[in-house]
């Protein structure tokens, strides 16, 4: 089997089950087998959609700077508490725990790439406290 260069941020990565690998143009469907890797360019809050809390049920999730420097958030887990801030600048990642609500913010345009199980994951619209 030849050898190709992949266009990360063209492409969906998945790892599945028993070893394998595919690569293939990006999809908005998440694939419900195995692990999915993402690399985006993220000019603005639409592009990590930063109005929004995001869960991923079924695993933890790396989410990792590139390029550039990006806040993540993690959603308190009680109520009364502060949103949990971790700063991520180019080179640097953060998992976050399984079930945990999370979302980006930019500082500056970014390239972020993410790995999780996408299967249950969730988006919800952020309300202001």
């Amino acid at each position: 089997m030849p050898v190709n260069p992949i266009d990360l941020f063209a492409s969906s990565v998945h790892l599945r089950q028993g070893g394998q690998i595919h690569a293939e143009k990006a999809a908005a469907e998440a694939d419900q087998d195995g692990w999915r890797l993402t690399a985006f360019h993220a000019k603005t809050g639409a592009d990590v959609h930063a109005d929004h809390w995001e869960v991923h049920p079924e695993a933890e999730e790396v989410v990792s700077c590139l390029v550039g420097k990006i806040r993540l958030y993690l959603r308190p887990e009680r109520p009364g508490q502060q949103e949990e801030e971790i700063r991520l600048t180019a080179g640097t990642a953060a998992i976050v725990p399984r079930g945990r609500w999370h979302r980006i913010e930019l500082d500056i345009p970014s390239n972020i790439m993410a790995v999780t199980l996408p299967r249950g994951s969730r988006l919800e619209k952020r309300t202001e406290a």
